[in-house]
């Protein structure tokens, strides 16, 4: 996993940790995105290095209600 730096923007940080928990979980990207209701090409864009897509505040809750992580857990540097 790629260490986060002092250019990594929030989004960076929630989009690896998403990744993170996800795993974790046991989840892949399609039953998450089938849990939180969206697309899972749209979970693979959130997630991303390159796409480097941004997502709504309502989509960050829902994924953190999901995964049972707070959201604060979710946009923390490791």
């Amino acid at each position: 996993m790629k260490h986060t730096n002092s250019e990594d923007t929030v989004y960076d940080v929630i989009r690896r940790n998403i990744k993170k928990y996800r795993k974790e979980r046991g989840m892949t990207s399609a039953q998450l995105a089938e849990a939180v209701g969206l697309s899972h090409d749209f979970i693979r864009q959130i997630e991303s290095e390159k796409t480097r897509y941004n997502f709504s505040v309502d989509t960050f809750y829902k994924i953190s209600q999901v995964l049972e992580v707070g959201m604060d857990r979710l946009a923390e540097k490791p």
